[in-house]
């Protein structure tokens, strides 16, 4: 605080930049596609922990623009198939330590994570849920009425509302965490490292020669690689599509408003799969609220009033006291949905292509684990055993990674 009264003061000399800009050079070892948290998390771990340091993260627009900047910041890893609860479980581990690592205050905080159930077969899968977290080492368990009234007494727990709380999944690593300071700290951390980030800078084509990748088209120029990192989202198909690989994957819009600010009330991370909606406070006092995809395929960035009329009235049966609370803005982000809701890393048939997409609503939650586990392969050309699970390959062998009991509603 007083560096910057001294700095204000002085009026001299400007902080320095957190990232640095640098001319596009005509080659690189590895190209990013996707100036988000996987992209920059990889470039990061790339660079720290392999010494591969001649990479360049390209983005469209500026960094976090996408996907990075539009979630709704929950960190959580009590999934349902084994394969992601261990995945998801690395990357929470990864973040608790994340703000040390990077010498930058991220603003985690693991205030636990309620999924709701409101009927029978909701409480079966929740405790489904809860034995394979458990099974798999992550502190989950199915907890009832009383316990949910302690953790939050502002929830209508009466058998009044339509779909009254049955039981809950109890998930106390699980919190909130801010998402730009996490895109700026990888970018720090990477451009520190000799990474260079080149904002503004829009993807126009891939270059195949004979089964294997040779450059990247830019709207800056021309550049020539052996590797490119495609980590762009909701967008992961178009870029996909210019070096002739097609992916399983659809893009969905997902939306999410914020209240004025409020008393500080709500301590957890509120989540109903049934009703489709989930709530967090933020520090500044405002609820983050959003719900599942819309049922549409599209790029479109706009916010609609179906979906604001459809969350308020579902928030009022949870909150019945929010009822006269203003919504202070609203906002739209694209998804890239797989068929089983799980997310495609590693290779594709073009040598030299890699993928780290299809993550639908829960992309930034995996971040740092993608990012180091990309990196890895990258470096070292061996599959890391978390990504084996997610490989593209396992559509046409059968083997899918069934996670929609887990990440059906947008959190």
């Amino acid at each position: 605080m007083w560096q910057l009264i001294r700095h204000g003061l002085n009026g001299k000399k400007p902080f320095q930049r957190m990232w640095r800009t640098h001319t596009l050079k005509d080659s690189y070892d590895v190209v990013i596609i996707g100036g988000g948290v996987h992209g920059l998390a990889a470039a990061y771990y790339l660079a720290r922990d392999h010494g591969i340091t001649n990479v360049a993260v390209l983005e469209k627009r500026y960094i976090g623009s996408g996907g990075s900047g539009r979630n709704t910041t929950i960190i959580r890893s009590n999934y349902l198939t084994p394969e992601g609860v261990a995945f998801y479980d690395e990357s929470v581990k990864l973040y608790e330590e994340l703000s040390l690592d990077l010498n930058f205050n991220v603003m985690f905080s693991q205030r636990g994570h309620l999924t709701l159930a409101h009927n029978d077969s909701s409480v079966r899968t929740m405790r489904w849920r809860a034995e394979v977290n458990q099974i798999q080492g992550v502190n989950s368990r199915l907890i009832y009425p009383d316990e949910i009234a302690k953790l939050c007494p502002h929830l209508d727990l009466s058998d009044h509302p339509r779909y009254p709380i049955l039981a809950a999944l109890y998930h106390p690593p699980g919190g909130i965490i801010r998402h730009d300071a996490v895109v700026w700290g990888y970018a720090r951390g990477a451009d520190q490292r000799g990474v260079h980030i080149h904002q503004m800078t829009e993807v126009t084509g891939i270059d195949v020669e004979h089964g294997r990748v040779a450059g990247v088209q830019t709207s800056r120029g021309k550049i020539k690689t052996g590797v490119v990192l495609n980590a762009t989202a909701g967008w992961c198909t178009l870029i996909a599509d210019m070096a002739g690989v097609r992916l399983p994957i659809t893009t969905h819009p997902l939306q999410a408003t914020v209240t004025e600010a409020l008393k500080p009330f709500l301590d957890t991370v509120i989540v109903s799969g049934s009703l489709h909606v989930y709530v967090s406070q933020s520090d500044r006092g405002e609820l983050v609220m959003g719900a599942s995809i819309d049922p549409y395929t599209s790029y479109s960035l706009d916010s609609t009033l179906g979906f604001l009329e459809s969350l308020s009235g579902h928030m009022i049966e949870l909150f019945p006291f929010l009822s006269r609370v203003k919504i202070l803005r609203q906002w739209a982000g694209v998804c890239d949905m797989t068929v089983d809701y799980s997310p495609i890393m590693g290779y594709t048939p073009v040598e030299g292509f890699l993928v780290d997409v299809g993550w639908g609503t829960y992309g930034f939650k995996a971040g740092p684990v993608s990012g180091k586990r990309m990196a890895e392969l990258i470096a070292t050309h061996k599959t890391p055993e978390l990504l084996k699970p997610f490989r593209l390959s396992r559509f046409e062998e059968g083997r899918l990674v069934g996670e929609k009991g887990a990440a059906s509603v947008g959190h």
